[in-house]
């Protein structure tokens, strides 16, 4: 398969450098310092699952040299996503399809709307990995995973390809029944632990022993459970327990990739997390007081990041 990788950040970065690795024509989509970096010294991927370089690299930051792929994975940030759908446009021919691994619920729809429905998989992904320099990334933590599908559950020869692509470069590749289930219950995780981590300015293993931020987290769950409700998601009974249990599962001193941008003071996904509970619950005339709270409370030092606002740190 020709993949191209839009996007190479952590995520781009470990699960692109992974394919290419094991063989795979692999085309990275870059910027800047980053991209001379790697076509320098190549992709380097430091791994608890083994270190490796990807050298040479392809890599480039017009996507009309990299020419028509079969499958596009997008790993920008979810409040870059209608961007890159206009960027990616050359990248994307008739049989095409587009793997979004963003946090957040929005951004199959919002690459559906600028390249066309049929070309779009619902698609998210775990590990905790970061940009550690120039051309380098770093996984240090979880069993890295991808987890894909049609957005209307039906079966298809391409989903099917690209989970054996996936695992034959030794990345766990699922197909849940319900992708859009599958989004909920990520997005059920990754914005109550990004929310109370921003906001507290604590890694998950004080705020989930703390009763009283304990019980915040729990009633941001129940929130968002509500809120999958009312939008006729039928998320699993014990979706709540089972959340709590992968918090209290997680090294004490995790973090999230958006708390660690609100507290460096760089744009984060906010808005695609905590802002899309607010929108959603406003939307379904559902309660969301935590989430509101949250949202209020984080939008100065986002605007801030933004050049939006001006503040002294």
């Amino acid at each position: 398969m020709r993949i191209a990788v839009f996007g190479t950040g952590a995520v781009g970065g470990y699960f692109g450098g992974r394919l290419a690795q094991a063989g795979e024509d692999v085309v990275f989509i870059a910027r800047g310092e980053h991209l001379r970096a790697m076509l320098t010294h190549g992709l380097q991927v430091d791994s608890i699952k083994g270190d490796f370089v990807v050298k040479p690299v392809q890599a480039t930051d017009d996507p009309a040299k990299a020419g028509i792929a079969d499958v596009v994975l997008v790993g920008a940030k979810a409040w870059q996503v209608p961007e890159a759908a206009e960027a990616m446009r050359p990248l994307v021919g008739p049989e095409t399809f587009i793997l979004p691994l963003q946090n957040g619920l929005e951004a199959p729809a919002q690459l559906a709307a600028v390249l066309g429905d049929q070309h779009v998989l619902g698609g998210l992904c775990g590990l905790y990995c970061y940009v550690a320099g120039l051309g380098h990334i770093r996984h240090a933590g979880t069993e890295p995973f991808v987890k894909f599908g049609e957005m209307d559950k039906r079966p298809s020869q391409r989903v099917e390809q690209l989970r054996e692509t996936f695992i034959r470069a030794g990345v766990n590749a699922e197909i849940p029944p319900d992708i859009q289930v599958a989004l909920w219950m990520k997005f059920l995780f990754i914005a109550v632990w990004s929310g109370l981590g921003a906001v507290t300015g604590a890694p998950v293993g004080i705020w989930r022993s703390l009763p009283e931020t304990r019980q915040m987290a729990e009633q941001g769950l129940r929130e968002i459970v509500a809120v999958a409700r009312a939008r006729d998601i039928t998320l699993p009974k014990d979706a709540m327990g089972t959340t709590m249990a992968m918090f209290d599962g997680l090294s004490p001193q995790s973090t999230t990739s958006m708390q660690r941008d609100v507290m460096e003071g760089r744009p984060s996904e906010l808005e695609a997390q905590i802002g899309a509970v607010v929108r959603f619950g406003q939307e379904a005339d559902v309660a969301t007081p935590l989430h509101t709270f949250i949202y209020h409370s984080l939008l100065p030092m986002e605007l801030r990041a933004r050049g939006q606002l001006q503040f002294p740190e």
